[in-house]
């Protein structure tokens, strides 16, 4: 027997009741529009011809309200209104969504933030990994290295008019989505008349905190689309369309958390002795000091292009067949140039008189750092199927494939410092003493002396230079196939209650690779019998006049990338200056063979799925129950090193296997009193797989500049997630143009899993070097998601004149997450804010419209334990984002639409991750300014 907690009964039956007749009695909706893209617009994983585009906001909320189950709705014009990025930031309108802007691919934490765009998204608390993507209800290939979640943020609105958010999965639907499916839609002919269709759109883009750094800043782009219908009686249609977008950055960064976690730049301010221990008493998280942090540049450049394409017959028997495509590639350059505050030398000096231990730094490293993060990401989907009635049987097949690519082809990195110590180098940390971070407005401000400065100010010219770089290659890829088949049979016209039969089954087979190499050089000195900087090495030319305008006033060199690969190429495979091997390649260990393949990981998956299900209707009532099954075959191969006493010898290549099996009934209800009024009650279960190499049982080992070793290890032992939901709902359609819902859900968890962070094995380490951290994947216990969500939008078309043209709009969600992370250790979800709010006030009359929007993202937690600290204190919390967005919009007629938007109006920061949830103190920043975006398009 299914048992619910007392909370969520009580949520559930105070949502129903809200369905009251006081409400049955208002105006009903203009539904013609709905009834006849609702099979379309439902979200269901349908076949032929129920791909429909949706144009206006108030399309939508008739599709929402029309839809078999709980769903949301992007049309065109969302999509137009807005200056997002990409289309995870899109998403973000809807209710119920986090923007999440880093993530675990090859890249995360403040270095995938600083790129100043949202990347993943979290539905319903629940991270972009538990969440089914589909392009034309084809499900995408997920490119990341050690995830099932899809980067998004490859994915331009260009092309993608409408995007649909199924809050709930059907039997027909795939049952691997505990947050939600989003599925991307485009158009194909038979959205448009017989005559043929085509649109132009010209873009142009500015972001001003490259303005900042004296960058332009400059972006831009094109799209084209163009359909077309013939044939005898017009029943072949054709759709093409394609874009290009350009977009450079130039942000502000700061790492203080980051510091802290790489280089142990962080202390208790007060201890309990001279070994810095936690005073007893005291707050850990509100004693915890920052002794030093990173602060520089992120710049770069994203190249996005693709298009989409359809090929339909609809015969006039009703017979349908097409064949449908998208293609997605964006190519990111991102470089980053860091003035490094290192406070790693630590010592706490007893106060006299008192038992306390006050924590000073001796000494601080000065550092100059540079890294590259390029990324090439791809996604890619076909589908050739099609439709046909067979006595009362409607029978719809398909083959369907889908590719994905997530690679970081030429991360390479170096530094320079002042205490650089190699046979040529005798470098020294600048003495400092006493406290060496105050803050200002909440922001971290090195405590500096002069010498510190001046040593910033130049320190192309006299910092020496490390290492003649480190070069990491990493390639993940995945290749998802597979055929599907469903059949039903309408029984609306037919005596009794059962309107509709439906059953169908499903395989899928996908293909994992994961590659990673690692090159480290020797110290440069070493090679060249002398000290050198950068300057001497030809690596900088020019400078940043600000390393943090109007924070940090010291200058910061502008490095020369290739400059670093030439001399890096140069000194791959060379001895050092005295004639003794070095051996750069160095992935992890000393022998070829292992360095070769010790990074690579492969895997396969396939899924098998049947499912059944029926529509009863009795009165106002819609009773819809299902029953889908699914098993999982998962099969992984690893390399493993032997050694033999101390000694490495030559690894071989081994496997192992995982399935899993997956019963998901469920129940959805819809209740339509009246036509302007739905309440819906459900109840559904679904799961989340493990991802491949999550259960991998090698372990992949790096070994960074400075002396930091990181282990990415599998859990071969992970257990499925399991999810029971509750979703209710009522939504409202009031005249005139007046929309309102209001909903609770529920989720109910078992085997939580969870990126468990870094765990910092040997803490004892005082000055930060030689540390050893471990990640790996963890199953948890249980734990409980609760959500309220709101969401309305009206026109005042009852005012007079010129005013009929102003409405209002907001959506709100409050949630609330607990789990167990392991041991009865209870904390929120990762990713989860307790607050998603927008609001919206806008204008449209003539072809004029202007929107402001105001958004809000609470606080959210985003990893557990970064620091390593047994009492837990240490978890990765992300600061409330709030932020602006205009957009003035006009239609110039003869098919001629303009549209200005500007994002982050009021230069809000873009991410803030801080260790502890009530302290700044130690802390990741990153401003990306405000954004501008200009098109016009020209439709016929």
């Amino acid at each position: 027997m299914l048992r619910l907690p007392f909370k969520s009964v009580l949520l559930a039956g105070t949502m129903t009741i809200c369905a009251a007749p006081a409400l049955a009695q208002q105006e009903p909706v203009q539904a013609a529009a709905a009834d006849a893209t609702a099979a379309g617009a439902s979200g269901r994983d349908d076949r032929a011809g129920d791909i429909v585009v949706i144009g206006t906001r108030k399309q939508a909320a008739a599709i929402q309200f029309a839809a078999a189950q709980p769903i949301a709705v992007l049309s065109e014009e969302d999509l137009r209104h807005t200056a997002v990025h990409n289309v995870a930031e899109a998403l973000g309108l809807l209710p119920g969504v986090n923007v999440v802007n880093t993530g675990s691919s090859f890249i995360g934490g403040v270095d995938g933030a600083s790129r100043g765009e949202g990347m993943y998204v979290a539905i319903r608390g629940l991270n972009s990994e538990y969440n089914v993507n589909l392009i034309n209800g084809v499900n995408v290939a997920q490119g990341q290295p050690y995830s099932r979640g899809v980067q998004l943020s490859l994915l331009p609105p260009t092309g993608l008019n409408t995007i649909v958010l199924n809050k709930a999965s059907r039997a027909d639907m795939d049952g691997d989505a505990i947050g939600g499916t989003v599925d991307f839609r485009t158009p194909t002919a038979f959205d448009y008349g017989d005559a043929p269709h085509g649109s132009l759109t010209a873009l142009g883009r500015i972001e001003t905190r490259a303005r900042k750094y004296h960058d332009d800043g400059l972006g831009g782009g094109a799209a084209a689309a163009l359909s077309t219908r013939f044939g005898p009686d017009h029943q072949m249609g054709v759709y093409v369309s394609g874009y290009f977008e350009r977009r450079t950055y130039t942000n502000s960064e700061i790492r203080g958390a980051q510091s802290a976690h790489d280089d142990g730049s962080w202390g208790y301010a007060n201890a309990a002795d001279a070994k810095g221990h936690a005073y007893p008493g005291l707050d850990p998280e509100r004693n915890a000091a920052l002794t030093g942090f990173d602060a520089g540049v992120s710049s770069g450049a994203t190249n996005r292009f693709g298009g989409n394409g359809s090929l339909d017959w609809h015969g006039a028997d009703g017979t349908q067949l097409y064949l449908r495509g998208s293609y997605a590639k964006a190519m990111t350059t991102q470089d980053s140039t860091l003035a490094q505050f290192n406070g790693g030398t630590k010592s706490w000096v007893q106060t006299a008189g008192t038992d306390r231990y006050q924590l000073v730094v001796p000494a601080v490293s000065v550092r100059n750092y540079f890294e590259t993060n390029p990324e090439t990401s791809i996604l890619a989907t076909a589908a050739f199927g099609g439709a046909a009635q067979l006595g009362g049987w409607k029978i719809a097949p398909e083959l369907f494939f889908s590719e994905g690519h997530n690679n970081r082809p030429n991360h390479i990195e170096a530094s320079a410092r002042s205490n650089q110590s190699d046979k040529y180098t005798n470098g020294a940390k600048y003495p400092l003493g006493g406290q060496s971070i105050g803050y200002r407005d909440e922001y971290p401000v090195a405590l500096l002396n002069p010498a510190i400065f001046d040593a910033f100010d130049h320190a192309a010219d006299v910092l020496p230079a490390r290492r003649a770089g480190q070069l990491t290659t990493q390639f993940s890829g995945q290749r998802k196939w597979g055929s599907r088949i469903d059949i039903s049979r309408d029984l609306s016209d037919q005596a009794g209650i059962v309107q509709s039969v439906a059953f169908g089954a499903k395989v899928q087979t996908s293909r994992r690779t994961v590659t990673s190499r690692d090159w480290t050089t020797d110290y440069v000195a070493n090679y060249l019998g002398k000290t050198a900087t950068w300057a001497a090495l030809g690596l900088t030319g020019g400078r940043y006049a600000h390393t943090y305008p109007g924070l940090y006033e010291w200058s910061l060199p502008r490095f020369d990338k290739q400059a670093l690969f030439d001399l890096f190429n140069k000194y791959q495979f060379a001895a050092n200056f005295d004639g003794t091997p070095y051996n750069s390649f160095d992935t992890c260990g000393d022998l070829y063979v292992n360095n070769r393949n010790c990074g690579t990981l492969k895997g396969s998956e396939t899924v098998s799925a049947g499912y059944a299900t029926t529509t009863l209707k009795t009165g106002d009532v819609e009773i819809i129950p299902g029953i889908r099954f699914e098993h999982t075959d998962i099969r992984n191969t690893y390399w493993q090193i032997r050694y033999v006493g101390k000694v490495e010898q030559p690894g071989a290549f081994a496997g192992n296997r995982s399935h899993y099996d997956a019963l998901l009934p469920s129940l959805f209800v819809n209740w339509r009193p009246t036509s302007g009024i739905v309440a819906r009650g459900d109840i559904w279960q679904s799961y989340t797989r493990p991802p491949f190499f999550q259960l991998g049982g090698s372990a992949t080992s790096r070994t960074g500049d400075d002396g930091k070793t990181t282990i990415v290890q599998g859990n071969p032992d992970l257990k499925a997630i399991r999810a029971t939901n509750v979703d209710t709902s009522v939504e409202w359609n009031f005249a005139p143009s007046g929309y309102a819902m209001l909903g609770g859900y529920y989720k109910r968890l078992r085997n939580y899993m969870y990126d468990s962070g870094t765990m910092l094995l040997n803490t004892a380490t005082s000055d930060g070097t030689n540390q050893t951290f471990v990640n790996q994947p963890r199953n948890g216990g249980g734990g409980n998601i609760y959500g309220l969500e709101f969401q309305t939008q009206k026109t005042f078309v009852e005012l007079p004149g010129a005013l009929r043209g102003f409405g209002i709009g907001a959506n709100l969600t409050r949630q609330w997450t607990k789990v167990d992370i392991g041991g009865g250790n209870e904390a929120p979800i990762q990713n989860a804010p307790d607050v998603i709010a927008q609001g919206r006030v806008f204008y449209a009359l003539h072809g004029f419209s202007i929107d402001a929007i105001y958004s809000y993202t609470g606080a959210y937690l985003e990893s557990y334990s970064y620091l390593g600290q047994p009492t837990g204190w240490d978890q990765r919390w992300v600061r409330p984002i709030r932020r602006v967005d205009l957009h003035v919009g006009a239609d110039f007629g003869h098919g001629v639409k303009g549209d200005v938007s500007i994002a982050n109006l009021f230069n809000s920061y873009t991410y803030w991750a801080h260790i502890g949830r009530r302290s700044l103190a130690i802390s990741d920043i990153v401003n990306s300014g405000t954004t501008a975006l200009a098109s016009l398009k020209y439709s016929f």
